[in-house]
Parts: structure tokens; sequence; C-alpha cells
């Protein structure tokens, strides 16, 4: 698989990250706290020291404050954001204007992701709650790596595709529940 040089583009992560003030964390702040909210997941876990360092090359580490939307709805997503600390809200945004809570992101969650992996438009808003600590990972950066290195961006797409297969399960669950709270459907 050859990269087409001659068809970079800079991600929306560039914009986006002056219009809600994000500041970059060093790498050496991002990588510990990234090893601490996802040491646990079984294909970063598997990783070597040094593919893992590889890992915080190709990721971009900021802080932003509370109070700012990582993420528009409807908008076309070429980044996901790992949560490191804090919290994030993802909302649905109703015709009305009004917001419906779906989930709220912390350590080790990751937003974005859908749209990073599907090249869809996004679900959801996703707001910051509190003063947040993020990796930020581009399609360009998924990309390279898969290219580069198979086995880390093969690694990084499992751990964002098995956290979006979980949260699907969930959210099937919680349907299924209310479903069946509402009794059998007429025919």
């Amino acid at each position: 698989m050859e990269r087409p040089e001659a068809v970079r583009a800079t991600s929306a992560w560039t914009a986006r990250a002056l219009g809600v003030g994000a500041h970059a964390l060093a790498p050496e702040e991002g990588m510990p706290l990234l090893n601490q909210a996802w040491g646990a997941d079984h294909f970063f876990a598997a990783l070597m020291p040094a593919e893992r360092e590889q890992v915080g090359r190709v990721l971009e580490f900021v802080t932003v404050p509370a109070g700012r939307e990582l993420i528009h709805q409807d908008e076309k997503g070429d980044y996901a954001l790992i949560i490191l600390s804090g919290v994030v809200a993802v909302d649905r945004v109703q015709p009305t204007g009004e917001r419906a809570r779906l989930a709220e992101a912390r350590e080790g969650d990751v937003v974005g992701e859908m749209s990073l992996l599907d090249a869809g438009a996004r679900f959801a808003s996703c707001l910051t709650l509190t003063p947040c600590r993020l990796a930020v990972l581009t399609g360009q950066a998924l990309d390279d790596m898969a290219i580069d290195d198979p086995r880390i961006g093969m690694a990084l797409t499992y751990s964002m595709a098995r956290r979006l297969s979980l949260r699907t399960r969930q959210l099937s669950a919680r349907l299924g529940a209310l479903l069946a709270s509402q009794g059998p459907t007429p025919r």
C-alpha cells in the first residue's frame, strides 16, 4: 500500500483545537496517562514499550477547558479523541435545539471513533464537562500507522472497534429493556 503524499490534508482537528482553546500537552505527560487509561486494553497491552512510544509519536496530546464543544453533530469527522482525564458529555442535539444526553465519556473512553472509522457524519456532539486531557488520533495518523507499522495500526483500530462494539451492545441492551417495559406492540 502506498501513501498518497500529494493528497495530504490537514485534519479538522487543527481548526477545532484553536476554537476550543486546546493547549499542547507534552508527550512525556500524555503517554503515562494513555498507558494508565488503556493499559488493561488487550490490544494496547500487547504492544511492546517501543511500539507504544511509536503510538505516542502519532498522537497529539492536549488539554481543553470545561465547556468546550470538541465535536459537532453532523459534521464530517476525521479525528477521534481518547479521554485521558476529565468528563465529556455525548449529546444528540434534537431538532428543537435541546440536547439529549446519550453518555458521559471518561478516562479510557473514545469519542469520534465512528466517523473516523466509517467516514460518516458525526452522530452526536461532545462537550467537555470538566477540564480534560485528551489524545487526538487523526485519520491521517491512523492511515500512516497502518502503512508504516500495520501491527500498531491494527492494535489502535481494534481497540477503538472493541470500545465501539461494547457501547453498541450496551445501547442494544438498554433499548431492549425499554421496549420490553412498554409491553407487546399491537399488530
